[in-house]
């Protein structure tokens, strides 16, 4: 027994070792740069979904995943594409517990143009309440494909209202949701609405390495492209969300691992590493994704997201979300033992970061689904150039960003070889 676990230890050393020497030549602060650069300059035009600027920014990572010697997982295309519906709202009525609704405190979200509910219709009712929070709960709602019908209390008013904003695209392969803002949880209810229909496409980027003795277990890099787009200029004249830090660091980092890993070529699982789209506008991208893999053969899911700025331990350091979930983070550190750098569980708790990127998705389906980040979300005092045009590639350190990508493709060595499996995420236990 002693001179197995002895010959693990050796292989972990000797393993980590080759790999640092590799990182330090491939994952440059250069190249990280050259890369960061290009996804966050004016003319990607903030990569908004449906745009000219989205498109170029998806034809450069396809370019660089082909460049790292990586192999589309779709045939013969980097492009994952798929459809999903754009919503026009054209009217909707309703009457809960005997009592006319204003139209304004109805939304709908859906991809039938003539929707009648009542309770016969077999929805399934969920009452968020003053003390809930209501992102959390649709966030789980939404993966998954029933019918629901939903009355949030009128203390959510806010978050009510962004929500109506925001019901644009509907993924078509998910349940109807009807949102009613209400103080009153639904007895019962008669609703109808009529909408218009446009069928619109995304595409994520999705590259492989393929495994060796273990093709059938994958390993996930993932990071979103997309951003907020362009909106009317501010005080400096600044109209571009160039989204440097959320999320070109990200993607930039799967790019460099696919680089490092494709170099390497030993990896006895088969790595994918995949730029999402739409994750700012629904998490469409996640979702269609998660899709296309068994999750019970995902055995891990690395996915970076803000990575450009120091974290709140300096550099050298990062968060693990969702962090107590699995022992996932455990082996990472056991990974990076005897380096500078660190990784440390989700300081920000009260933000929900885990269920707030792409990694929710497969993570709500049981799999080691975890984001690692550096970003400053403090509930008085948030990440400052967050969701702001000033999130701009001047406000990055390059060179810490790459020590970053370094200690992923490390810290990832004993998953990525098949000798460690992280243990799964229990479904029951999230939110």
């Amino acid at each position: 027994m002693f001179k197995r676990i002895y010959s693990f230890l050796f292989f972990i050393v000797i393993t980590v070792m080759a790999h640092s020497q590799l990182a330090d030549s491939i994952i440059v602060a250069a190249e990280v740069e050259r890369i960061e650069k290009t996804l966050s300059a004016d003319d990607m035009q903030g990569r908004k979904p449906f745009t000219t600027g989205i498109d170029k920014a998806a034809d450069f990572i396809a370019a660089e995943f082909q460049k790292a010697g990586i192999r589309p997982r779709e045939k013969n295309s980097f492009f994952q594409s798929f459809n999903v519906a754009r919503i026009k709202f054209l009217s909707a009525k309703g009457n809960l517990n005997g009592r006319e609704l204003d139209q304004k405190n109805i939304v709908i979200r859906s991809t039938e143009p003539v929707l009648s509910v009542t309770n016969a219709s077999g929805y399934e009712i969920i009452n968020i309440g003053a003390k809930d929070t209501p992102g959390i709960v649709l966030q789980r709602l939404l993966s998954g494909n029933k019918n629901y019908l939903v009355t949030i209390d009128t203390v959510h008013s806010l978050p009510f209202n962004r929500m109506k904003r925001q019901v644009r695209e509907v993924f078509p392969q998910t349940g109807n949701l009807i949102l009613l803002l209400t103080n009153e949880n639904a007895k019962t209810f008669s609703i109808e609405a009529s909408q218009e229909i446009t069928m619109l496409t995304l595409k994520n980027v999705v590259g492989i390495i393929p495994g060796k003795s273990k093709k059938e277990e994958y390993v996930i890099f993932s990071g979103h492209y997309d951003h907020l787009g362009i909106a009317r200029p501010n005080k400096d004249n600044d109209s571009i969300y160039n989204g440097a830090n959320d999320d070109a660091s990200g993607v930039t980092a799967v790019i460099m691992l696919a680089k490092y890993f494709s170099r390497l070529n030993s990896n006895e699982r088969t790595l994918v590493f995949t730029a999402f789209t739409a994750e700012e506008t629904g998490g469409y991208g996640s979702q269609y994704f998660s899709r296309q893999f068994p999750p019970e053969k995902v055995v891990a899911m690395f996915n970076i997201e803000m990575i450009g700025t120091e974290s709140k331990w300096g550099t050298h350091s990062a968060f693990i979300t969702g962090y107590e979930k699995t022992d996932m983070g455990k082996i990472l550190e056991k990974n990076l033992e005897g380096s500078v750098f660190h990784f440390y569980p989700d300081p920000y708790p009260q933000q929900q970061l885990f269920y707030r990127s792409d990694n929710a998705t497969l993570a709500r389906l049981g799999v080691p689904a975890h984001t690692i980040s550096t970003a400053k979300m403090d509930t008085e005092k948030p990440e400052p150039f967050y969701h702001s045009f000033d999130d701009e590639i001047e406000t990055l350190d390059m060179k810490n960003m790459a020590e970053i990508i370094k200690s992923i493709a490390i810290s990832s060595v004993s998953i990525v070889a098949g000798k460690d499996t992280p243990s799964r995420v229990v479904v029951s236990q999230l939110r």
